[in-house]
C-alpha cells in the first residue's frame, strides 16, 4: 500500500471531492465545495515528491520532470479511481486529485430529468454536457453512457485524458482510450474511431478546432457523439463552438451544427443545506426544428426563449431548475444568487449584500 493511500481513504470517508497536496502546506481536501485542512504535518518538497512518484507511472514521472505538469488516473481497487494532476509551483511540487467513484451512478440515482436518460437511445447526433470545472459533467455523462451500455447492443468508444469512469461491457462493447497512453491526441483518436465501427463516441474534452470539427463530422455521419465544454449556458455553448472556427467557415459550420446537434445540457453544482452532499441544477436544450433554425440564422440569443416555451420537449432553463431547488429547500439563497443568470429574480433570497459586488 502506497503512503498516499491513507489520504485517499480519508477523502473517501469524509465524502470529499478533491485532495490538495502542496509543498510548504498542510494537506487539504474539498468537502461540499469548501477547502478544509487535514491535521497533518506541513509537507516538505522531497517528502511530497517521494509520495507522488510512488504512484505515478514511470513515463509520467519522466514527463513531469521535463514539462512541470502531468495528468493521469490512479486506482485503489475496491475504493475509487482518482484523476491526478501534478504541477510545479513556486515552493516545489503540488498535486490535486479528484475522486471518481468506482460505482457509476445511474440517471435515477442522480435524480436527473427523464429526458436525460432518453439521450442514451438516440441513433445519431451530437450531445454536449457543459459547465464550469467541478460541476459534475463527467458524472452525468457516465450515467448516460451507462444507460446506453445497459439498453443497447452497440460499440462504445471513449476518448479521455485521463480515463475517468470505467464501464464494464454489458449489452455494448466498451473500449476506453486514454490520450497519451493509448493514442497521441484527441484528434488522432477521433480520426481512428471513425474506422473502428463505433456507434457511440465519447470525447472527454472538446479542446480545439480540429477536435470540435471531427466531433461534428462524426455526429453528421451517423454516429452518436457525446462531448464536454466549459460553457455556462446552452446558448453560449453553441456560440463557443461556432466562434472556434475562422469567420469564413462559420456560416457552413452553423448549418452543419444545426443538422447534427441533438441536445445541450449545461449544469452547475450546489451545496445542499438540508443534508450533506451536493445537487445539480441543469439547463436542458433539445434541438427541435425551431432551435436548429435559430442556429442556422445566427439567432442564438433567442435560444433561452425557445427553452422556456419548450417544456413539453423536456427543456428547462437553468434559473428555473435553481428556483425549484430553492423551493425544495435543498440549497441556500446566496448560493443560488451567485450561480443564476437573472440576478433580479433571486435577489429576494439573499440574506445580505451579494458577495460579488460587481453584479450590483
Amino acid at each position: 500500500m502506497a503512503k498516499i493511500d491513507a489520504f485517499f481513504q480519508l477523502l473517501h470517508e469524509q465524502g470529499a471531492s478533491d485532495l490538495h497536496l502542496v509543498t510548504g502546506q498542510q494537506p487539504a481536501m474539498r468537502v461540499r465545495g469548501e477547502i478544509e485542512r487535514i491535521k497533518y504535518d506541513i509537507l516538505g518538497n522531497d517528502e511530497l515528491k517521494a509520495m507522488l512518484y510512488e504512484i505515478a507511472p514511470e513515463y509520467k514521472v519522466k514527463q513531469f520532470e521535463e514539462t512541470g505538469d502531468i495528468d493521469f488516473a490512479y486506482e485503489i481497487p475496491g475504493l475509487a479511481r482518482y484523476r491526478a494532476n501534478y504541477f510545479q509551483q513556486k515552493w516545489g511540487v503540488a498535486a490535486v486529485f479528484r475522486e471518481i467513484p468506482s460505482k457509476i451512478l445511474t440517471c435515477q440515482d442522480l435524480a436527473l430529468p427523464d429526458v436525460i436518460s432518453k439521450l442514451a437511445l438516440l441513433p445519431r447526433g451530437l450531445v454536449l454536457v457543459t459547465g464550469p470545472t467541478g460541476s459534475g459533467k463527467s458524472t452525468t455523462l457516465a450515467a448516460i453512457i451507462n444507460e446506453a451500455n445497459r439498453l443497447r447492443k452497440d460499440h462504445i468508444i471513449t476518448i479521455e485524458d485521463p480515463i475517468e469512469f470505467v464501464h464494464q461491457s454489458q449489452g455494448c462493447i466498451v473500449n476506453h482510450r486514454e490520450v497519451g497512453m493509448h493514442t497521441k491526441t484527441f484528434t488522432s483518436a477521433l480520426r481512428g474511431a471513425l474506422r473502428e465501427d463505433p456507434d457511440i463516441i465519447l470525447v472527454g474534452e472538446m479542446r480545439d478546432l480540429e477536435t470540435i470539427s471531427l466531433a461534428i463530422e462524426a455526429a453528421s455521419t451517423g454516429h452518436l457523439v457525446f462531448g464536454t465544454l466549459h460553457t455556462t449556458s446552452a446558448a453560449k455553448t453553441v456560440d463557443r463552438i461556432i466562434e472556434v472556427f475562422p469567420s469564413n467557415q462559420q456560416a457552413q459550420i452553423r448549418s452543419t451544427l444545426a443538422d447534427g446537434i441533438r441536445a445541450v445540457i449545461s449544469q452547475t453544482l450546489f451545496k445542499r443545506v438540508d443534508k450533506k452532499g451536493r445537487c445539480a441544477a441543469l439547463e436542458i436544450l433539445i434541438a427541435t426544428a425551431a432551435v436548429r433554425n435559430l442556429i442556422r440564422e445566427s439567432k442564438t440569443f433567442q435560444i433561452p426563449s425557445t427553452i422556456q416555451t419548450g417544456k413539453k420537449y423536456g427543456m428547462q432553463l437553468l434559473d428555473d431548475a435553481i428556483f425549484e431547488l430553492i423551493n425544495r429547500r435543498w440549497i441556500g439563497g446566496d448560493d443560488a444568487y451567485a450561480k443564476c443568470n437573472d440576478k433580479t429574480r433571486f435577489r429576494q433570497f439573499l440574506k445580505g449584500a451579494p458577495t460579488d459586488f460587481t453584479e450590483i
